[in-house]
């Protein structure tokens, strides 16, 4: 039997897992631990320590207290770093790759996915950190030399998700670390393993300085002590949020009251059009992915298909007897397709959803049943605009088809709803769809793609109700102010 990491005990044979801070495990006030429960089968996976205000301040303690330090390493010295924690990700990818499908009802190969873009993001933040981080500037002054300098800003507290846990989890503290700051992790209670721990276990193991990277796990409810010190803290001056936009809201109008600055990945209800010269088939194919991949709980997944009203019967038909074939079933089998969504709540989300659809005149074309926590994959038409599933993002496997008659009606349509995240046009014709591309809005926009479509370097991130902020070396900036440093030379003289 091999060793449990640090930081983990065993009690009747249920793991224990303690908190991170200041580079020590710690247990929370009375030991306090809570459940955290397989969303495939309802069973107890593991206990977790129950943190709150002390525990949350002790962290940002932690991380005030390493981050002028951490500051000024240098970019060879914070690489070195990386590199073993990138090391230690792939010798541990089967590993957490079943944690993630336990822990959160990832798919297998989901999961192993993700640990293999972890692997690849911590490598290619190492580029970044040797990117310039000022300019020279002009000046209207002789003898005068100026410049503008990024420098980073302190400690970020940082709202990590359950879906998607381990790769937003690295994402963001990343680009913050990256800057030169310190980082406190608040992971989702509903996956506090996968979207904390295990990054607190790697970078312990790599050998991050003490308090550079901390991690409060919280049990259900309480996630408003930790928040309540994060803006009482001078200490924390960025909220970094990947998350609802419920939750955004919320942090915002704190942050706001404050002057934190914040940056938010949100959701999106994210539109697919299809125009009538494309592949048909490959348009299913895509269809398919961009709507069930994860069971519809990944931010990026199509929550709408606008399809042209010429090819909508062939698509339809086509699409609906693809999705009757997908697999579902226990995550860890490498055949399934559709795993469990993350709750009973998640489950019953849906269910109400495509019923008051249908209730109100919207057609059923399959799905709409689950069993346990696993929720069919479930294809409507027809649904009228004042359903809830045709305006606000449903997180499952739930699509909504809408025909429309020419481009710019599919146009209106993508742009009905206050999200902007990502968004996708399939055509035969891709230099038209390319023309169209900029009149959506939405902060992604891919041509003969998925809507599920990220690459490292891009600037990802979204418009409207879906936040702001990006992805890619840009995000540094997020995490950094910019002081302009004017030098002369010489004795200025002065009207007085």
């Amino acid at each position: 039997m091999s060793a449990l990491p640090r930081g983990v005990n065993e009690a009747n044979g249920v793991k224990e897992y303690r908190y991170f801070a200041g580079g020590e495990w710690r247990s929370a006030e009375n030991n306090k631990l809570f459940d955290v429960f397989r969303p495939y089968d309802r069973g107890l996976y593991a206990r977790v320590a129950a943190g709150g205000r002390a525990e949350a301040k002790l962290a940002v303690d932690a991380a005030a207290k390493a981050f002028p330090s951490w500051s000024q390493t240098t970019p060879a010295e914070r690489a070195k770093l990386f590199f073993k924690a990138a090391e230690i990700v792939k010798r541990r990818r089967a590993e957490i790759a079943e944690i993630l499908a336990v822990e959160t009802g990832s798919t297998i190969s989901f999961a192993t996915f993700q640990q293999d873009l972890v692997a690849a993001t911590i490598e290619q933040v190492v580029g970044w950190m040797y990117l310039p981080k000022g300019e020279v500037l002009e000046t209207n002054m002789p003898g005068s030399h100026s410049i503008g300098v990024r420098r980073p800003l302190g400690v970020v507290a940082s709202f990590t998700p359950w879906n998607g846990a381990n790769i937003l989890s690295w994402r963001a503290v990343l680009s913050p670390v990256a800057a030169g700051n310190t980082v406190v992790v608040k992971p989702s209670e509903l996956a506090p393993i996968s979207a904390g721990i295990i990054l607190a276990q790697i970078v312990e193991e790599a050998g991050f300085p003490p308090g550079v990277i901390n991690v409060v796990t919280h049990a259900p409810g309480a996630a408003g002590d930790i928040a309540d010190v994060f803006f009482e803290s001078q200490d924390v001056r960025v909220i970094n949020l990947i998350g609802g936009v419920k939750t955004a809201k919320m942090l915002a109008k704190r942050a706001g009251e404050t002057l934190k600055r914040t940056t938010m990945e949100l959701g999106g209800y994210n539109p697919m059009i299809i125009l009538d010269d494309v592949d048909v088939d490959y348009a299913v194919r895509t269809a398919t992915f961009g709507s069930f991949f994860h069971q519809g709980q990944i931010c990026l997944n199509t929550r709408r298909i606008i399809v042209q009203r010429k090819i909508a019967d062939e698509f339809l038909e086509k699409f609906v007897a693809r999705t009757k074939t997908l697999p579902s079933g226990d995550p860890q089998d490498h055949k399934t397709v559709i795993g469990p969504l993350i709750t009973p709540a998640a489950v019953k989300l849906c269910d109400d959803r495509v019923k008051e659809a249908v209730a109100k005149g919207a057609t059923l074309h399959t799905g709409g049943v689950f069993e346990g926590q696993i929720y069919q994959p479930t294809i409507l038409s027809n649904v009228p605009l004042d359903a809830t599933v045709a305006n606000e993002e449903t997180f499952g496997p739930v699509v909504v088809v809408e025909v429309v008659d020419t481009p710019e009606q599919a146009i209106e349509a993508a742009n009905r709803t206050l999200y902007g995240l990502t968004s996708s046009i399939l055509a035969g014709d891709t230099y038209r769809a390319f023309e169209m591309a900029p009149k959506i809005l939405a902060g992604i926009v891919n041509v003969n793609s998925p809507t599920v479509n990220d690459e490292i370097h891009a600037p990802m991130g979204g418009v409207r109700d879906s936040g702001w902020g990006r992805t890619g070396p840009d995000s540094l900036k997020e995490f950094q102010d910019v002081i302009w440093i004017n030098s002369h030379s010489g004795q200025r003289q002065y009207p007085i």
